[in-house]
């Protein structure tokens, strides 16, 4: 079996990368450069020259407040037409995908968990266009998965472990939002949730995929920082303003992930492994 990976240099990315490594499984990856997912004619000679089995499709333009302004175009050409893309190739070379969405398309208003077949409302510019790659997926024949997820950290590139550490070597004091609800999601375990899913061969469809338990950014802080002096405030949504919409409930079910046979962590034991791998790491 032979997977692809787009958004080879992404946090995900990577982390997809090493985990197929790690199984000794055989893939080919693909950055931005190597392979501009936009360009249809360039996908379909990829998928041509390559013939993957699985297509992992981490992509995505995610910088959630450019999209609403200089990087609406880009968040529509990537997030949209890059994964109609991506989703007919698929379906014309036979291949199964794994394409990863966002909580990001609900509106944050429910007062309990989202389940997969709740109604949509993305009230961003990025929520928007994650939306309509699901739909192109869909709308492919393809088969495939799409999964949400969301909070996501991990060991590659940018998020808000690495960013809460940063700000903490400068800052005796910071302040995190407290009135947003929601599941962290380790790329470790969304990673392993990908490659499960093909492996034990679960029904197409959506899926919702974070680590256990719920946390406020502000909570999430704290447990990042806890072994430091720094001073972790909490502060409302409207005390820090950003120019696109965040969900204020985010919290998405985890049921039907878990009936696949899939063994979810709990974000702090997610946080914890993460912390200690990123320490082992360091150490060498």
């Amino acid at each position: 079996m032979k997977f692809l990976i787009t958004g080879a240099n992404g946090q995900l990315g990577q982390e997809l990368q090493k985990l197929l490594r790690e199984r000794a499984l055989d893939f080919v990856a693909f950055d931005s450069k190597q392979l501009d997912i936009t360009n249809r004619v360039a996908v379909l000679a990829a998928f041509e020259k390559e013939q993957p089995d699985v297509v992992f499709h981490a992509a995505a333009y995610t910088k959630v407040d450019l999209a609403e302004d200089e990087g609406r175009e880009l968040n529509w050409q990537v997030n949209v037409d890059g994964t109609k893309n991506v989703a007919d190739a698929a379906k014309q070379y036979g291949a199964k995908l794994v394409a990863v969405s966002t909580d990001y398309v609900f509106d944050g208003t429910k007062n309990n968990d989202y389940v997969e077949t709740d109604a949509v409302s993305p009230q961003n510019a990025y929520g928007r266009a994650k939306l309509a790659g699901e739909l192109a997926v869909t709308e492919s024949g393809a088969d495939a998965y799409i999964v949400r997820t969301s909070w996501v950290f991990g060991e590659f590139g940018n998020n808000f472990v690495y960013t809460m550490q940063r700000l903490a070597d400068t800052h005796p004091k910071l302040t995190v939002v407290n009135d947003q609800l929601g599941r962290p999601t380790w790329t470790r375990t969304l990673a392993e949730f990908m490659l499960h899913l093909i492996t034990v061969k679960a029904n197409y469809g959506i899926y919702h995929l974070s680590n256990e338990g719920t946390t406020t950014w502000f909570d999430f802080a704290r447990e990042i920082l806890k072994d430091t002096d720094v001073e972790v405030a909490p502060v409302t949504s409207a005390e820090f303003p950003q120019k696109a919409y965040r969900p204020r409930h985010s919290v998405m079910s985890l049921e039907k992930a878990e009936a696949t046979g899939f063994e979810i962590l709990n974000w702090r034991e997610a946080l914890e492994a993460f912390l200690i791998g990123l320490n082992v790491s360091d150490e060498k």
